[in-house]
């Protein structure tokens, strides 16, 4: 099993960059639609779950060093959904909670659950596992 970078996994790398391209170079020039609104809500768990499993690890409440398990990305996507979008609200002054916020949120999940976990996918679809390895190969090369 494949150790996981945590700060220098590539989906939180690309995520990172991209929240830093969207809010400073799209988010002033676009004043609504998916950017202005739920393009960084995607980047959610991306983004912030790498940092937090590597202080559970550093702290030791994190055992193992693999990828995110789907408890862990569906613990924290809770969690953070009832903050940001329930509790935050009721206690942050001219703050609302939005349902869609949390479909992204989602919706960033399942990506980022897709990619950490490929390997376990790609091993039922013998198919793509074979076509991944000669990528492989071909980018060694």
């Amino acid at each position: 099993m494949r150790r996981f970078l945590y700060l220098r996994d590539p989906l939180f790398l690309t995520g990172c960059i991209a929240y830093v391209i969207n809010r400073w170079l799209v988010k002033p020039h676009v004043h609504t639609g998916f950017f202005h609104s739920y393009f960084n809500d995607l980047w959610l768990i991306p983004c912030a779950l790498p940092p937090i499993l590597w202080l559970h690890r550093r702290l030791g409440l994190r055992p193992h060093d693999t990828a995110p398990q789907i408890s862990e990305i569906i613990s924290h996507l809770i969690f953070w959904s009832l903050l940001f979008e329930w509790i935050g609200p009721k206690f942050v002054p001219h703050t609302i909670g939005d349902p869609l916020d949390v479909v992204a949120y989602t919706a960033g999940a399942a990506v980022a659950g897709l990619w950490w976990q490929r390997n376990f996918w790609l091993k039922l679809c013998p198919r793509l596992e074979l076509q991944s390895r000669r990528q492989t190969v071909l980018t060694q090369k």
